[in-house]
């Protein structure tokens, strides 16, 4: 071990990366209990750790070597990592990426100069290629982890935060794909300051490293999540499963919702956006804290990078509430007559702040009714259903369903054969409670709601989608009424999307 070790301070990663820096989260650690720091690894020029320990490998390299070209497998930060190396030292690059890979990641290697090559859907189908190309093009292979340079790169991480918070410190948070930033900073922090707990985070569906180490044994996934696809690894190395064998204290498991959650807490933190893989270790981090409920401790967290496709912010958002035990789904049944909708509304969650609620007229005797409410605690979630039960509402809790929270939610509704002179409204409601059921009273006795619809958006007003029912003659008046509101609103009747799909 003391060859790692001096490998990581005699490594070359400074020739290209940056020292990054050591931020304290205020207000999380106000919020928490705790001191709660940041090692900020998305600064870096390539906004990934992944740089030092590439750098670090392609710079050993002999000049006959250098001469073959360097080539890899990688799901986006380390093929940065290997291309902007290999442009500093002038060295040709072919990149193997799988066909899932953000596009950010793609271009950002394309730029450095690398020859890029779409394979597979997630690094093992694209090591598998890359393993076919290098034998046929006869290139130096840089591996992602498997390799002690580049484990040595990624260990003056762990050098950095001792220099940089040289007190107290007691549980780092490290992300986990194939293994090698862990280890590098592992092999360090315990070698030096052994009392430092060390703590891998890891998705549920991308969890090779806990499987491997639960097992006593390397252990390859038969299916690998994509989410998180800085982590998307479906087997660990020799190495780096011996290394953690040896130095890590615990894994902990984050789902999708919570990775969620833990990209925005890093942005509230930091006010900066990092990947599902970047905020591995800050979500495991508050896990912990849940989990433990501990305080009055010092804890670290790597922030890993930041290559986030822009257009993957709608799917964070959208689950971030579920991942911070902020909102609970539910479908609910009630009677289809008239004022059933308004009572629903006035006694059961005219006091709750609605995240969602969608509805479509299919039936003359009963109506399904997908619902969002915003809770702070767990309990609430299990309260609100006994309220429903209790007021005779039939109702299943959709909070931990997958299909649900990723398809069903936007596929309420449709076209309905028995609704009858249909008119539809879009609006624009205060985010407040109550706003639903004073519309409710201004259209009472004269409408049917056929059609409903609502998302929080975040910000001050929401978007509400309205069909209403207009027997014969009955539609006079209906704007006057709605003036009345004061709402903005836009009739959309003639919109063709509507006339197509609603």
């Amino acid at each position: 071990m003391q060859t790692l070790i001096k490998k990581i301070l005699t490594s070359r990663v400074y020739e290209a990366a940056v020292e990054t820096p050591l931020e304290e989260a205020t207000t999380l650690s106000f919020t928490t209990g705790n001191r709660i720091l940041l090692k900020r690894e998305d600064k870096q020029p390539v906004f990934s750790f992944k740089i030092r320990g590439a750098y670090n490998r392609i710079a050993h390299l002999t000049p006959a070597e250098r001469k073959k070209g360097v080539i890899t497998a990688s799901a986006g930060n380390h093929a940065q990592g290997v291309a902007f190396g290999a442009r500093k030292l002038g060295i040709r690059a072919l990149i193997v990426m799988p066909e899932t890979t953000p596009r950010i990641k793609v271009d950002a290697v394309r730029s450095f100069g690398a020859e890029v090559v779409l394979h597979g859907n997630n690094y093992s189908e694209a090591a598998d290629y890359m393993a076919a190309l290098m034998a046929q093009k006869g290139m130096i292979f840089i591996h992602p982890f498997n390799d002690e340079l580049v484990i040595a790169g990624q260990g003056t991480i762990g050098n950095e935060i001792l220099r940089q918070n040289p007190g107290r410190l007691d549980a780092v948070f490290v992300p986990i794909g194939g293994g090698g930033l862990i280890s590098g900073i592992g092999a360090y922090i315990k070698n030096l300051r052994p009392e430092i707990e060390l703590i891998g985070v890891e998705p549920i569906d991308s969890d090779a490293m806990f499987r491997s180490l639960s097992k006593g044994r390397k252990t390859a996934l038969d299916n690998v999540g994509i989410f998180a696809d800085g982590v998307a690894v479906r087997e660990v190395g020799d190495l780096t499963y011996e290394l953690c064998r040896q130095y890590v204290d615990r894994i902990i498991r984050v789902s999708t919702d919570e990775l969620c959650s833990g990209i925005k807490a890093v942005y509230q933190a930091t006010r900066s956006i990092v990947e599902p893989a970047g905020a591995l270790g800050l979500t495991g981090l508050l896990k912990y804290i849940g989990e433990t409920g501990c305080s009055e401790k010092t804890l670290l967290a790597i922030n890993s990078g930041a290559n986030m496709n822009f257009e993957r912010l709608r799917y964070v958002a959208e689950r971030t509430l579920v991942g911070e035990k902020q909102e609970a789904l539910f479908a609910v049944t009630i009677p289809e007559k008239p004022g059933s909708l308004k009572a629903f509304c006035r006694d059961i969650i005219a006091s709750r702040n609605i995240t969602e609620f969608n509805y479509r007229l299919s039936s003359r005797k009963q109506a399904h009714i997908f619902v969002g409410i915003s809770i702070q605690e767990e309990e609430e979630r299990t309260a609100f259903a006994n309220q429903l039960d209790g007021a005779g509402y039939k109702n299943l809790d959709l909070t931990d369903n997958d299909l649900a929270k990723t398809h069903i939610r936007y596929m309420v509704g449709g076209h309905s054969d028995i609704v009858e002179n249909e008119r539809l409204f879009r609006f624009w409601f205060p985010e407040t409670p109550g706003a639903l059921t004073r519309f409710l009273e201004t259209t009472r006795g004269h409408h049917n709601i056929s059609l409903f619809h609502y998302r929080a958006q975040g910000g001050d007003f929401g978007r509400v989608l309205i069909g209403l029912e207009c027997p014969d003659g009955s539609g006079d008046g209906l704007n006057r009424r709605l003036d009345t509101l004061g709402y903005r609103y836009q009739e959309e009747t003639d919109n063709r999307a509507y006339r197509l799909f609603l």
